[in-house]
């Protein structure tokens, strides 16, 4: 069931992600609903009270403007009016900012992976970028660790992570990003696009343990089960999300916020 779901759910991201538009914003929007809804489950929030509800309402509303299309500038400010809201609220009641938190970590990446993507093939190029990078340090990680064995990463929050495994899917993830420097759409040479590589597969690491800690924090093994055989969203993402908004930020400041991909990919 594990490698069926993988296969499915694998080849489902990337024929979406081709046709971008509508159809990648509907699956962004899809995808920041069960991370909220996993963080509030880890965080003991699904009942519907008011703080909960006013989270989930402040998600759909950015989410709608976001699925039909509406700037990037526009989004993040109401992004940014809707965690203070929450988190005025927060204070107010004496619920304290862990919905603020779980709103920040839903939305921000999402829309940054949909302003990416964009509706063109810059934003394409910029997403296949993303997913070779984020994945090859997954996987390379993963056997590179197996492999070599050595000392261990973190071992308070995620045992199985070793520095070989960090180290080896880092390397191999540099390689794998470099390698698009080398096609005629490139708008940098091959040390900037290395060196945004490595800067991804740092913080694609740094996003998954992020998520270790939290479930450790919240005594859960998965975000959820949403995915046979594979646990959550969250736990098949943590890392991608993190990457996600990071390489939206540096290709914003390179190119602007509006089509950072163009920054990246000139096609």
């Amino acid at each position: 069931m594990r490698i069926i779901s993988a296969i499915v759910l694998g080849l489902a991201v990337l024929l979406i992600t081709y046709f971008g538009g509508l159809p990648f914003r509907l699956m962004s929007a899809v995808m920041a609903g069960a991370i909220f809804y996993e963080w509030c489950a880890m965080r003991s929030e699904r009942s519907l009270n008011m703080y909960t509800g006013l989270g989930a309402a402040l998600l759909a509303v950015i989410m709608v403007l976001m699925v039909f299309g509406q700037p990037a500038t526009i989004l993040f400010l109401g992004l940014a009016a809707a965690l203070l809201l929450l988190a005025l609220h927060g204070w107010a009641s004496g619920t304290g900012f862990g919905l603020v938190a779980g709103l920040a970590y839903a939305t921000a990446p999402t829309l940054a992976l949909v302003h990416l993507r964009a509706d063109d093939r810059s934003g394409l190029f910029a997403i296949l970028f993303l997913f070779a990078v984020v994945w090859t340090t997954d996987i390379m990680a993963y056997f590179t660790g197996r492999t070599l064995g050595g000392a261990k990463l973190a071992p308070s929050i995620s045992p199985g992570k070793t520095w070989s495994g960090a180290l080896g899917g880092t390397v191999f993830a540099v390689l794998a990003g470099g390698a698009f420097a080398l096609h005629e759409s490139a708008a940098h040479g091959a040390v900037l696009i290395a060196l945004i590589a490595l800067i991804l597969a740092i913080v694609s690491q740094v996003g998954d343990l992020f998520e270790s800690a939290l479930k450790r924090r919240n005594g859960v093994k998965d975000s959820s089960n949403l995915i046979p055989g594979h646990g959550g969203v969250m736990d098949r993402v943590d890392g991608l999300m993190a990457a996600a908004l990071v390489l939206y930020l540096v290709a914003a400041l390179l190119g602007g916020a509006e089509s950072p991909a163009h920054a990246l990919f000139r096609i």
